[in-house]
């Protein structure tokens, strides 16, 4: 085998695995359908980019940020594009539109074609590897003055910019949530009280009620803009596979507080949560069943919540637990 022919075997098989690893990545992500769907978005004010304390409920790391309108070192009054891979959700339409193009491409390799043309020794090679930059870089522009185009303002204004951990005490307050203070150094401490951790629970099971049935306005009473502007890419992902993702019997089985603490005028509370849920998605003109299904599951997520002064509490984040 020459040369030529080695480096088309090799490049034939660089696609097989890409053209088979891209769409398995996508039905990983349609099994965590739930709102949203199995990422960690939103902001925590200054703390945005500080792991929250481990508690009984989840002991172990959070993940960090997939998606999030802060910048390391300021609190939530920076705005900024949501951020995602090339093939992530957080590109929305123009993310999908590079992956379809791109994989088309690779299995154009496969069948004696490249992505604009027939492979013929190194040249070619490296004429493809061009031409697959080039793309990229036209679509990631693309996808750069479409999120610009889009992107809501930040949720809250005028938080200030200290963070540091805090550790906190719990005790059995609550339906299912531990309660007592959040204590940090450079932030008020913040009394939850048993009032509180029923609204986490109540915005629990009432924002999953709102995702399944696609009520945009009311997701706007119960979860930040930011956090409403990742919902409404996830449901208009959903609609363009003409499928909706269906949550009930959401019943909070444990939960405590990581950290609560205050910034300027804004409240913020960390709690993880666990919690069943029945997940399924279905098709929405014949109701078939596509992903997840009708046995119970447990999820275990961190969420957080914020409040302005006068003002009920909001979603500000979802995190995931390793």
């Amino acid at each position: 085998m020459n040369f030529s022919q080695w480096s088309r075997t090799l490049v034939k098989t660089i696609a097989v695995v890409l053209a088979l690893a891209v769409p398995t990545a996508l039905a990983i992500s349609s099994a965590d359908a739930r709102v949203g769907g199995g990422f960690s978005s939103g902001s925590r004010g200054s703390r945005t980019f500080s792991a929250p304390p481990s508690t009984t409920t989840a002991p172990g790391s959070t993940s960090q940020f997939n998606r999030t309108f802060s910048q390391p070192g300021a609190g939530m009054n920076t705005a900024a594009p949501a951020r995602g891979g090339l093939f992530g959700r957080g590109g929305g339409f123009l993310g999908g539109l590079a992956a379809g193009f791109l994989g088309a491409g690779l299995l154009g390799m496969l069948f004696g074609g490249g992505l604009f043309g027939g492979l013929g020794g190194l040249s070619s090679i490296l004429g493809l590897i061009i031409q697959i930059v080039l793309v990229v870089f036209v679509v990631r522009l693309a996808m750069s003055w479409w999120q610009r185009r889009n992107s809501p303002q930040a949720a809250y204004a005028g938080a200030d910019a200290g963070g540091g951990q805090q550790t906190s005490y719990r005790s059995g307050l609550g339906s299912g949530l531990g309660g007592g203070f959040g204590f940090g150094a450079n932030n008020a401490p913040l009394e939850i009280k048993p009032a509180d951790y029923e609204a986490f629970e109540r915005l629990l099971g009432d924002i999953q009620a709102a995702w399944s049935n696609e009520d945009v306005a009311k997701l706007h009473t119960l979860a930040t803009p930011e956090m409403v502007s990742y919902f409404e890419q996830d449901l208009a992902q959903n609609r363009a596979r003409n499928a909706v993702n269906k949550v009930t019997n959401v019943k909070l089985l444990q939960g405590d507080l990581a950290e609560a603490w205050r910034e300027g005028g804004t409240d913020y509370a960390t709690v993880a949560m666990r919690f069943a849920l029945t997940d399924k998605t279905v098709d929405r003109n014949t109701g078939a069943i596509v992903a997840g299904g009708e046995q119970p599951s447990e999820v275990t997520e961190v969420w957080t919540f914020a409040r302005r002064s006068g003002s009920p509490w909001e979603l500000s984040a979802i995190q995931q637990t390793n």
